[in-house]
């Protein structure tokens, strides 16, 4: 599927895997996020794998200029990810536009919700219908973050 009525001019949404560069991914979001800084390719590739992912493009040129991953079972729940726009084309608008493809793309499963995590873009995310969880309190975490680090 390609989806470029959302998209500014000029670029395309695909969910087609053989189209993502994965070592570009990789290199962005292993180099330039808070979230996934310093994780391997190995871990990249087998979160790519069990994944939805969504890739944006250049319609001239067919350079991936973004990135997006939404982890799902396709009936209930979905785990929007890793969103990552190439700081050369920032600030036109395809981040919104990125993250709109993807929640049109998830409305065929009927899903209950979609979940996402960010520390410094909602109001990305609120554009295209995000909020904040009603009742937090009803939300836990298991952190496996001092698991690994302890080498366990």
């Amino acid at each position: 599927m390609t989806q470029s009525t959302t998209c500014p001019e000029g670029y395309e949404v695909s969910v087609e895997d053989a189209r993502i560069d994965a070592a570009r991914v990789h290199r962005w979001l292993s180099t330039d996020t808070y979230w996934a800084l310093g994780r391997s390719r190995e871990k990249r590739d087998a979160a790519m794998a069990g994944s939805l992912n969504f890739g944006m493009y250049d319609g001239t040129s067919g350079e991936q200029v973004a990135y997006a991953r939404v982890v799902t079972d396709r009936a209930t729940f979905a785990w929007l990810c890793d969103v990552y726009v190439s700081p050369g084309v920032r600030g036109k608008g395809l981040g919104v536009a990125l993250v709109g493809a993807v929640c049109a793309h998830l409305e065929r499963f009927g899903l209950r919700r979609t979940l996402l995590a960010t520390g410094d873009a909602h109001g990305v995310y609120e554009k295209v219908g995000f909020t904040s969880l009603a009742a937090p309190e009803h939300w836990m975490v298991r952190d496996h973050q001092e698991r690994v680090a302890a080498g366990g």
